[in-house]
């Protein structure tokens, strides 16, 4: 069995739960800091990432987050999950959590009426991926270490930098749990390499 966790700070924790299920998958939901030790990969949910950087650090999660990408143990944030794993936010002075060298600007296709679904060819993964845009973010640009795997009209909307993979959109809204599958593939992988 793999322990993956799922951040439940705020955002769409069952739905991570649900798109994460398989026969040798134990999922954990992370409330306290202590369960980190207990997993070997992390879902950062989408929300709000202002409002999840504040509860991060109301629940003292800042130092011991920082420590588990320090680890290079997999990680895998959504939308607003993406943007607390950016090094550099447009408008912004300080990023988040900075565990992936890439710039993103936050809401950049719109705020909640411009919410949409796309079909994206994403690399690794696979043709007709469902994305589900919600006040999403975009990723402007990333350095030499990080692949890009999806553009959405020419805009980077998923990216990986070894062991974190970070997508603009929300693939746990969905019935199409590829991107889940390659992130559990991923820490099965990391956890032979360890």
């Amino acid at each position: 069995m793999i322990n993956i966790g799922v951040l439940a700070l705020q955002g769409a924790v069952r739905e991570h739960v649900k798109a994460l299920e398989a026969p040798d998958v134990n999922i954990i939901i992370i409330k306290k800091v202590e369960q980190l030790k207990e997993i070997e990969g992390l879902v950062f949910p989408g929300g709000e990432s202002t409002t999840m950087r504040r509860l991060i650090n109301l629940y003292g999660f800042y130092e011991p987050l920082k420590d588990f990408a320090k680890q290079k143990k997999p990680i895998f944030g959504t939308c607003a999950g993406a943007i607390l794993m950016a090094n550099e936010i447009v408008g912004q002075m300080e990023p988040h959590l900075s565990v992936m060298d890439m710039v993103v600007e936050r809401n950049a296709f719109g705020r909640q009426r411009e919410s949409f679904e796309a079909l994206l060819k994403m690399d690794s993964i696979g043709d007709d991926v469902q994305g589900v845009f919600i006040r999403a973010p975009i990723i402007k640009t990333v350095g030499e270490n990080v692949q890009v795997l999806a553009r959405h009209n020419g805009d980077i909307v998923a990216a990986q930098s070894g062991p974190f993979l970070a997508c603009s959109f929300h693939p746990e809204l969905t019935d199409d749990y590829r991107m889940h599958q390659y992130f559990v593939k991923m820490v099965r992988e990391s956890r032979i390499h360890a």
